[in-house]
């Protein structure tokens, strides 16, 4: 769908709506500066009588908000700002929406004309409206008197809270006390009023489909993500979600939902004619599969762990009531059926949460024009902070002796559904509600905090048939201290990234031989600090597919995506379909590539393999395209890690400080040919050669920085007073030597450089110290396409480690042509020195050849 409209309205609606209620807060002196001068009792407020419902309604407020100020640090009020915000955007929006799919019960519209315009069905029948808490007197007074504005605040209230009764989630009842932070002006065309742009600038046929509820949360987010990301900072609570919320796009979720709750389906009835509709269904290996058994569609369950707005659901509840369909089922049954037996979700965002609840009603209103009053709400939970008082707990009760849980649970809007509770941490819980009931626990609040810890951790601790996810993505440099400290507990071999404790806490939540479905980074596939994720997974699991993406393949997020799909349990010689779409550049052709792929297995990108295979080759990546001889080379050849000495660079913790371009010195105080340390020292020069890593450029070349060594870098290794900053030098038996070294990151191709004696080098500029005899023969191998195309099933990212390069295995003898290839080697390199000694940015410059 377009989302053009979608993506400038909703973050700008975030900004006017917070300004809005805090207009109204001021109104009645609850900002920071009114409740400071007006007690929550107070009779007068900025020169105003309160009547006694808003003496009533403003006290109820005023209580609100210092206790989020307790909460939050003192920032209470910008919260409760944010959180009424955003209550009357999803309110708006899903009005919106049900108003232009008819499933308003009254069948008038809310907030438009039929004509589209922004005028208020409502309005004209407001007479003839039958809502509950509207009464006719008060609306026919209103009438009279021409107040347009009070009759559609008091419809536009009375609506909500009959939405309220089916809807709870997302709607709620609107008390007294929440109606006054409703904005002002609501009928008003103006710049700022965002009832009129919602219906102006948002085309109606953008309504058509639910997901338009979850791009509109992802969007009304979307400044805050990008603020968190510019911050740099450790991520708070409150950045958790919309830092980390992505909505995953329409394939991706039909590829891991057909391949994990279709395939479960097929596999139980294959003769099911639902693999027509699956369009991105992978037909499994058959000769190699272990399923599920089940009799029907009641029977599977269906868990998103991470749902967000709850698009992976949506998808999910369609295709379930498919399968019941295929079985007879009536169909104003199937929706009850599917979110009381098959469906759950959990999320930490309670604002996301209400939308997951909205659209999966929407979902089930479709298909059944009673379903608003059956009483069904989808099993969405959310996973909040649970404060239990541990001084309020018997010394010798269990649960006080679990700590860690109590920890987490006080955490448990961050941990989220990563907390894996155990039979004991159950247990306790349970054994403090039979405590409380036999009434030796008097302190209600702790009692309520036991109760919803026991309901959160129960939930926690199911397993489901089917667990598919788009998890969160945020990396442990932006973790904060208690994050960092929990995850390297609870998940330390893959405590790097909130992704890959999300797959291994899958494994936990999906049922043994259960199937679940992922989107992730695809670095976890061959850099080396996942290993151990790779490992598990294909030694501990069976991958039934996976969708590499192009490295910009996916316009939602700054890392290179994957998608695959996984048995939970292994299954020997399981041969597995894998898609690679490296060769198709941009978004909008990754969907249908993966198509033409499905559906022609012989196109050239459509692979099977045994991931068991993976381990043939050093740091076993997820390198399913290898081939045969491949996979021998590695099996056959010492890595060349074994053959040579790699050393990764030195850092000076302030290269603002210690570095220069050669040219910004005085070159009687440079040195660029020393041979060792001990000449660098006689030299009595300031400034030697720094290898960067630099351009790709091969042979040749970079030399552009030198560094600050004098007296074997004493300004470098001293702290000056007050100074911070982490440095490490290089060792003696590597300064000045001559290597083969390659730059950190490329955009590209890998590209290696010879360096002679003379300099240091840099991370950046990692290096390799072969023998003199083998280092021609070396980088001829290392700037080669076969390196490279080993390199890309080793390190097909940006980066280039030294990890990586030390894997490749080593050049079998060459015999005679060894000379052949040094002198070719050695020609390149004299090729590429001519062409960088005719810049003037070379210190070997003596002429332009024009002249």
């Amino acid at each position: 769908m377009d989302t053009k409209a979608l993506e400038k309205f909703c973050p700008w609606a975030r900004v006017e709506l917070i300004d809005a209620v805090h207009l109204r807060c001021v109104r009645y002196a609850l900002d920071d500066a009114g409740r400071a001068a007006h007690p929550a009792d107070a009779d007068v407020v900025a020169g105003t009588v309160l009547t006694p419902s808003e003496k009533t309604q403003r006290a109820a407020l005023f209580k609100r908000i210092e206790r989020l100020n307790e909460e939050r640090g003192g920032k209470g009020y910008a919260a409760f700002c944010e959180q009424q915000a955003y209550s009357w955007f999803n309110r708006f929006a899903a009005i919106r929406f049900m108003e232009l799919h008819g499933y308003l019960s009254n069948n008038v519209r809310m907030l438009s004309a039929g004509s589209g315009a922004f005028e208020p069905e409502c309005l004209r029948m407001a007479s003839e409206l039958d809502l509950p808490g509207l009464e006719l007197t008060e609306v026919l007074d209103l009438i009279t008197a021409g107040d347009d504005e009070a009759l559609f605040r008091r419809i536009l209230v009375a609506q909500m809270n009959e939405l309220a009764d089916c809807l709870p989630t997302v709607f709620g009842h609107v008390d007294d006390a929440d109606a006054l932070t409703l904005p002002d002006n609501l009928l008003a065309h103006g710049e700022h009023d965002v009832l009129f742009h919602l219906v102006a600038d948002i085309p109606e046929e953008a309504w058509g489909d639910v997901e338009v509820l979850g791009w509109m949360y992802q969007f009304y987010n979307s400044e805050l993500k990008d603020a968190f990301f510019k911050s740099k900072r450790k991520a708070a609570v409150e950045d958790l979600a919309p830092a980390t919320q992505l909505f995953t796009p329409d394939w991706i979720v039909r590829y891991m939902v057909e391949n994990s709750l279709g395939r479960l389906w097929m596999l139980n009835n294959p003769g099911s004619r639902l693999c027509e509709d699956m369009a991105y269904y992978i037909e499994p290996d058959v000769q190699h599969e272990d399923f599920i058994r089940i009799e029907g569609p009641e029977d599977i369950t269906f868990c998103d762990p991470a749902c967000g707005s709850g698009h992976i659901l949506v998808y999910a509840f369609a295709l379930l009531f498919e399968m019941y369909a295929e079985r007879g089922y009536r169909e104003r049954d199937i929706p009850q059926l599917i979110l009381t037996k098959n469906l759950s979700g959990m999320e930490i965002d309670e604002r996301a949460a209400q939308i997951a609840s909205l659209v999966l009603a929407m979902c089930a209103r479709e298909h059944d024009r009673r379903f608003f009053t059956r009483g069904v709400t989808a099993d969405i939970c959310v996973l909040g902070d649970v404060d239990i008082d541990v001084d309020a707990l018997d010394p010798a009760s269990a649960l006080r002796q679990r700590p860690k849980l109590i920890e987490a649970l006080t955490h448990l809007s961050e941990v989220g559904s990563l907390l894996n509770p155990t039979p004991d941490d159950l247990g306790a819980l349970k054994g403090e509600l039979m405590r409380g009931l036999s009434g030796d626990l008097f302190v209600s609040h702790t009692q309520a905090g036991i109760e919803r810890a026991a309901e959160l951790c129960e939930a926690l601790s199911r397993t489901f048939d089917v667990v598919v996810a788009n998890p969160p993505y945020m990396g442990s440099s932006s973790f904060n201290p208690f994050m960092g400290k929990w995850m390297k507990a609870n998940y330390p071999d893959f405590k790097s990234d909130l992704f890959a404790a999300f797959i291994s806490r899958i494994g936990n939540l999906c049922a043994a031989h259960g199937e679940a479905g992922i989107m992730s980074p695809f670095v976890w596939m061959f850099i080396s600090s996942y290993e151990k994720l790779r490992n598990m997974m294909i030694d501990e699991k069976t991958l039934t597919s996976l969708v590499q993406l192009e490295y910009s393949g996916f316009s939602g997020a700054t890392v290179p995506i994957c998608t695959f799909t996984f048995h939970n349990s292994h299954i020997d010689d399981y041969m597995g379909g894998y898609v690679r779409l490296s060769d198709f550049v941009g978004a909008a052709v990754q969907g249908p590539k993966t198509l033409e792929a499905i559906q022609n297995p012989d196109c050239g990108w459509f692979y099977r393999a045994d991931a068991s295979t993976f381990h043939d080759i050093p740091g076993s990546p997820i390198a399913y395209w290898a081939s045969g001889a491949v996979h021998e080379t590695f099996i056959s050849s010492d890595p060349l890690g074994a053959a040579h000495t790699f050393r990764v660079g030195m850092q000076t913790g302030n290269n603002g400080k210690f570095l220069r371009l050669w040219w910004e010195v005085c070159r009687s105080k440079e040195k660029f040919d020393s041979r060792c340390n001990e000449d660098a020292v006689q030299s009595n020069a300031k400034w030697f050669p720094y290898n960067k890593g630099g351009e790709f450029r091969r042979w040749y070349g970079n030399n552009d920085y030198i560094i600050n060594w004098e007296n074997e870098g004493r300004a470098v290794r001293t702290l000056e007073k007050g100074e911070k900053r982490t440095f490490s030098v290089l060792p003696i038996e590597f300064r000045f030597a001559p290597s083969v070294t390659w730059s950190l990151i490329s955009s590209s191709k890998i590209a290696f450089r010879i360096k002679r004696s003379g300099g240091l080098h840099d991370i950046a500029g990692m290096s390799i110290f072969p023998n003199e005899d083998e280092k021609r023969t070396l980088i001829g191998f290392l700037n080669s396409s076969v390196s490279q195309s080993f390199l890309n099933l080793l390190a097909p990212t940006m980066n280039y480690q030294i990890g990586d390069i030390t894997r490749l295995p080593s050049p079998r003898s060459l015999g005679n042509t060894e000379e052949i290839i040094s002198g070719l080697v050695k020609d390149c390199e004299n090729i590429s020195q001519i062409d960088w000694d005719t810049q003037e940015t070379s210190w070997d410059f003596k002429r332009s050849p024009l002249i």
